[in-house]
């Protein structure tokens, strides 16, 4: 039996996650994952690829979503009330358009501060409407793709032995940046063959592997590349079927609700690994 040991999202893409003992599950994932975006003076997403000090800033929100805080090393914080209603502006994430809500000048000079380069705060519109593809569709906010993303206690151990033996340090969980841990499957990845899922009230639907890229060599605690692992090691075992390198599970939501630590991940659908 699986159950949920850590929950986390992630107020602004790319930026430090927030841990909580309980969330609610949104058909976009759990709720303010991923609902702001730094994106460049043209409107294109930032990230840890390429700007990994995005993990020093600290984000929190409040419950109604209403006021952001952003903290960050040597800065003092920045408290911001959510503009929802301003003019829609045109954002760039992997080379799809998409709408976003400009949360300001402050916000924009505190982060360009923070970065090193002009940036500015954008919020996902309330009518937005994104389609994420894979084998269960649903939708998201700013995320790479799906509403969630699970790992299992068991997937990182395995990786861990490995970089031990290669002469390598483990890695924490928030090298990996999910939503939900799982523990108490033996198995290593039976994340990949665990095609639907009921957590609390929630329901999940397995859309596709998670394809791992740079930002796993970002130290999240120091904001700077510690590469080349883990993609050296994961890419000796962890290739999946359909290209590049594998590391937990994404997932859509095909009923939402509230999820808990402690709660347990009840798996009502297998399927096969795509690795």
């Amino acid at each position: 039996m699986a159950r949920v040991v850590e929950l986390s999202y992630y107020p602004v893409k790319g930026c430090a996650g927030t841990s909580a003992r309980e969330a609610l599950v949104t058909p976009a994932g759990l709720a303010h994952d991923r609902s702001f975006m730094v994106v460049s003076e043209e409107g294109v997403y930032r990230t840890q690829r390429r700007d990994p000090r995005l993990a020093l800033i600290r984000p929190a929100i409040t419950a109604d979503g209403g006021r952001l805080t952003l903290r960050a090393p040597g800065r003092e914080a920045l408290h911001l009330e959510v503009d929802t209603s301003a003019t829609r502006q045109k954002v760039d994430l992997f080379g799809t358009p998409y709408q976003g809500i400009d949360q300001g000048d402050a916000a924009a000079a505190w982060l360009s501060d923070v970065l090193g380069a002009r940036s500015r705060l954008v919020r996902v519109p309330p009518e937005h409407d994104r389609v994420t593809d894979g084998m269960t569709p649903g939708t998201s906010g700013y995320a790479d793709s799906c509403a969630l993303h699970v790992i299992s206690r068991s997937t990182l151990d395995l990786l861990n032995r490995k970089l031990t033996e290669r002469g390598s340090r483990p890695l924490p969980m928030d090298r990996f940046r999910p939503n939900l841990v799982l523990d108490g499957w033996d198995d290593p990845h039976t994340e990949d063959r665990a095609h639907r899922i009921r957590i609390g009230d929630s329901e999940l639907g397995y859309a596709k592997l998670a394809i791992r890229c740079a930002v796993t060599m970002v130290d999240q605690h120091s904001g700077t590349r510690a590469g080349p692992e883990p993609l050296r090691t994961l890419a000796a075992y962890r290739r999946a079927s359909q290209g590049g390198i594998a590391f937990g599970t994404k997932y859509a939501v095909l009923r939402t609700g509230r999820v808990s630590v402690g709660d347990e991940a009840a798996v009502t659908v297998w399927g096969e690994s795509e690795v």
